[in-house]
Parts: C-alpha cells; structure tokens; sequence
C-alpha cells in the first residue's frame, strides 16, 4: 500500500512524493512520513547536492539513467515531487517493499 506517496500515470512513468532529510549518515529510505515516501539523504542541503544525491540514489535504486528522473515540484523545500520515467514494475513493487516494511511515522507539523 503506498498511502498516496506513488501515483502511476499513462505511460508507465510515476510520481513520487517524498519528505527528503539531508545530512543523514547514509543516503536509505526510511519508510512513510504522512503521504509521502521519507529518504534520509548523505548530502547537505546546500547548492542543490541534496537534490543531486536525491536523483542520483533514486536513479540507482529504480535501475534508471539520472536523466530519466526528474524534479518536479520542492526544490528548496523538503517535501519535493519526482517524476521517474521508464522504470520497471519490478523495481516499483521493490521501492513499495522496501517502504512498506518501514514503519509509519505520521507527519510532523
């Protein structure tokens, strides 16, 4: 169940909403903040290296060039929309997994 975080659209590409923490140790997905997939992230949030380790780790993880994801919404802000075109189902249903055995943690406001 992605709780809202995934939408796929015609096409086969899917957006992804995601509640971003750089500065983390390790760049790893940590499971569900409110409707949106929570990814620590090894980069700090300073001249778009977040953003680019962001791409970078989500491109690695879905088996996809970087030029295949794009960012389409939060470019300074932690919540941020994605769009990935291209990548399999299998590695859809794997990022869903992987999501899915971290625990919820609701939204912080």
């Amino acid at each position: 169940m992605t709780g809202g975080w995934l939408r796929r659209e015609a096409g086969g590409d899917v957006v992804l909403a995601l509640h971003v923490q750089p500065g983390a140790k390790r760049s790893e997905i940590a499971g569900v903040h409110g409707n949106a997939l929570k990814i620590r992230l090894a980069a700090p949030p300073l001249d778009g290296r977040a953003n680019a380790c962001l791409i970078a780790f989500l491109a690695d993880a879905l088996g996809v060039p970087r030029a295949q994801v794009e960012l389409l919404a939060g470019a300074t802000s932690r919540k941020k929309r994605l769009r990935v075109r291209g990548a399999a189902a299998t590695a859809i249903d794997a990022l869903e997994a992987c999501a899915a055995a971290c625990p919820d943690k609701p939204a912080q406001r």
